[in-house]
């Protein structure tokens, strides 16, 4: 590609028009995607190509908006986790302002899927639109089965690992990159409290700091604390080589665990072979002030990843207790049942490994006041979420009106236990800040037009 290959526009450019996201109240859900880009090319007919790229498991049409001139192919979709929907939103104005702006329409063939997983999604909508708390949010929270979940179903194979269950709303996406063969994809994530941080598959020159810009150009902090996972590679503070099922099976295997082989590869994996660069953009619902506080702490890193795994430990060894006894009396055909009962296994043995993380760590080397903060926050995460998916599926199944007798006793007994970390989790809301939705847009949307600029940079 040649240098006059048109961009999306030098950074400060793009950081203008992020800012111009208008401001939302609530988060959509699949009615609302769906009417909102049909709409769009339906008063639009010249500039939109609407395509059915699949059909969900449930039988919702999936659907594909392209716009724009090319050269380039450009592949942005969101939904690939269902409890992640800021970026139906950025999905949604990315499609709008590119029948807006001309210029826009010019710098590529922009190819927008506003939901890849519709069932999954339905299943989150019940906090959609507030209130904004975490209590609301993680009493109505799901996310599918990793085998279920459409960014990590794709095919894999490595060393003793071998999957390929690809549903068929992975297979929609895979079709469509094998397809257009994408210059960029950007699979639209984004975690729940801390702050800003990032995944790219390959370091670009200035990219980075452009990153970095860009969430601080919207005063948002960057997530300076425990890394989402030990096995990412750090390029800069908060951004991260792109995570693949390869590295963190290997990083099991290096700790002498078993790695985990009940899911497949993600979508950046296998755009890869394509030569498409993958961005993935995390932000946060609310932030806190200790997520990027550097000073240290009085603890030892190693003892407050050995508290916070022996906490852990005992939050889902309780989980664990109640779904084995309720097990019998849950439907199969569940989704929340299905994803409960895979998750639980899976988590268990995440404080053995963190274990043997603290083992090889200096126990001279202090915690930082971000690491403290997200060692402890992942423990409340994830019971938080868990813990009200298997509410969530218990309840479900006395509603039904065929509840075994033994199934009352135990909703009862995970009501309490439930409601006690709620109530934990609901001492720390004053402390929270919750981002307004537009700015979390406005940097994913800023994030992915400046990917494309870094990879024409790159070409030049």
């Amino acid at each position: 590609m040649g240098s006059t290959t048109p961009t999306a526009g030098p950074l400060q450019q793009i950081l203008e028009r992020a800012h111009r996201v208008p401001e939302v109240d609530h988060f959509p859900g699949v009615d609302e995607i769906n009417a909102t880009l049909d709409n769009l090319a339906d008063r639009h007919p010249d500039l939109v190509t609407t395509r059915r790229i699949g059909t969900s498991r449930l039988g919702e049409p999936l659907t594909m908006y392209s716009i724009g001139d090319g050269p380039d192919n450009a592949l942005v979709y969101a939904g690939v986790h269902p409890n992640e929907p800021i970026g139906f939103w950025t999905a949604i104005r990315l499609a709008e302002d590119l029948c807006a702006d001309e210029e826009l329409r010019k710098s590529c063939r922009w190819n927008i899927i506003g939901c890849i997983d519709p069932d999954g999604t339905r299943l989150n909508e019940g906090w959609f639109d507030g209130p904004w708390d975490r209590v609301t949010y993680t009493a109505n929270f799901y996310r599918p089965a990793p085998a279920e979940q459409v960014e990590w179903s794709f095919p894999f194979q490595h060393k003793a690992a071998y999957f390929d269950a690809v549903m068929p709303e992975a297979f929609a996406l895979m079709r469509v990159i094998d397809e257009l063969k994408p210059i960029i994809a950007v699979s639209l994530h984004n975690t729940e409290l801390g702050g800003v941080y990032y995944y790219v598959t390959e370091e670009l020159d200035g990219f980075v700091a452009e990153l970095h810009a860009i969430a601080a150009d919207f005063e948002l902090p960057l997530d300076l604390g425990e890394p989402e996972t030990p096995a990412a590679k750090p390029l800069g503070p908060a951004v991260y080589e792109m995570i693949s099922a390869k590295a963190t099976y290997d990083y099991a295997e290096s700790l002498g665990m078993t790695p985990y082989t009940g899911s497949g590869g993600s979508s950046a994996e296998y755009a890869q072979r394509h030569g498409t660069v993958s961005l993935v953009a995390e932000l946060p619902y609310w932030t806190h002030p200790a997520i990027d506080d550097q000073s240290p702490t009085d603890l030892a890193y190693r003892d407050a990843l050995t508290a916070a795994a022996d906490e852990l430990a005992g939050n889902l060894e309780a989980l664990m207790e109640i779904f084995e006894a309720a097990r019998p009396y849950l439907s199969d055909d569940s989704q929340l049942v299905r994803a409960t009962a895979a998750f639980l296994p899976y988590l268990v043995k995440r404080p053995q490994r963190d274990k043997l993380r603290a083992e090889q760590e200096d126990p001279e080397r202090r915690a930082t006041v971000a690491e403290a903060f997200g060692l402890r926050d992942v423990t409340r995460l994830l019971r938080l979420r868990y813990g009200g998916m298997l509410v969530r599926a218990i309840d479900g199944e006395i509603a039904r009106g065929s509840a075994a007798a033994g199934l009352h006793p135990l909703a009862k007994r995970l009501g309490a236990v439930y409601r006690e970390w709620q109530d934990e989790a609901a001492t720390l809301e004053p402390e929270l800040h919750r981002v307004p939705i537009n700015h979390l847009v406005g940097v994913q949307y800023a994030a992915t037009l400046a990917l494309l600029d870094a990879v024409r940079r790159k070409g030049c």
